[in-house]
């Protein structure tokens, strides 16, 4: 598997001033972008543009997400292999291969998704706005927590201290997930928004968290329809951006009772949706 940067030299330039023009050659990190193709009982169902590193979990999460699988007890195994050890035709050689075995083989309607998704684009291949609805597995009405803003104010400084490639190359989304305690308990960073919280989602599957009630989903973009869908497929309550949601991310979250809150910045927040899971501070218990 490839590294998680590649160094490459550039050219900075500082516009002219009174002194004239600053040109200087140095080497720069970049966030490694490659594709990885997801196979499921030997069909090729899926290309994504990604970044390498917690494949499995991706694979799991985007499985998930997409309806292929229902739960961990679906998925069989997971090997990543590159175009010498698939033993796949057709392979050109050209990234790694997610070859997944399900436990229940043609039990688990597949659903081909013959296009290449890019690192910004989570429903790419879509055919109608019908498939753009979420199935629900969990009813997010029946989880009651209610998490003090303070702490989830707290929560994007906790993330971006964990972003360890981002650190080195400013050029990754990231998506943590938080415990009921507001401790960080999954950080996963990836060029594309959506990769990022399908890794999350993975690991939560795997791991057999799901659904993950009482806990807070973080990314470090903005919120939009497909990052919300996720979030409601795994069964967090509440959906926490530090930039701004799109009007049907809104909408998606009103109709299953996710709460979202964007443009986490500092101590101030904006709650679009599910204001009751929100402790404002003026409306804590008075300490005696």
């Amino acid at each position: 598997m490839s590294g998680k940067t590649a160094r490459r030299l550039v050219s900075r330039i500082r516009a002219a001033d009174t002194t004239g023009p600053d040109v200087s050659e140095r080497a720069d990190l970049l966030a490694v972008e490659e594709p990885l193709g997801i196979r499921v009982d030997g069909q090729a169902i899926t290309l994504t543009m990604r970044s390498p590193g917690d494949d499995i979990d991706l694979t799991a999460g985007f499985l998930f997400s997409e309806g292929i699988i229902a739960s961990r007890d679906d998925l069989g195994e997971v090997k990543i292999c590159d175009g010498t050890s698939c033993g796949h035709a057709g392979h050109d050689g050209m990234g790694n291969i997610a070859d997944v075995t399900l436990t229940q083989p043609g039990q688990t309607e597949l659903v081909r998704r013959n296009f290449m998704t890019t690192g910004a684009c989570g429903v790419c291949g879509k055919a109608s706005a019908a498939e753009l609805s979420v199935q629900k597995i969990w009813d997010l009405n029946e989880d009651h927590t209610v998490i003090p803003a303070a702490r989830i104010a707290s929560m994007p400084d906790a993330l971006r201290d964990a972003q360890r490639v981002f650190a080195s190359t400013g050029g990754l989304h990231a998506a943590g997930a938080f415990g009921p305690s507001g401790e960080l308990v999954c950080v996963r960073e990836d060029v594309g928004r959506h990769n990022a919280v399908d890794k999350v989602v993975g690991w939560a599957l795997r791991s057999g968290r799901l659904p993950m009630r009482g806990c807070v989903l973080l990314v470090s973009g903005r919120a939009s329809f497909e990052l919300v869908s996720k979030a409601v497929l795994a069964g967090f309550p509440l959906l926490a951006a530090v930039s701004a949601p799109s009007s049907l991310a809104a909408d998606l979250a009103e109709q299953n009772g996710l709460t979202l809150v964007g443009f986490v910045r500092g101590r101030s927040m904006n709650v679009y949706t599910g204001r009751h899971r929100v402790l404002a501070v003026d409306e804590s218990p008075v300490s005696r």
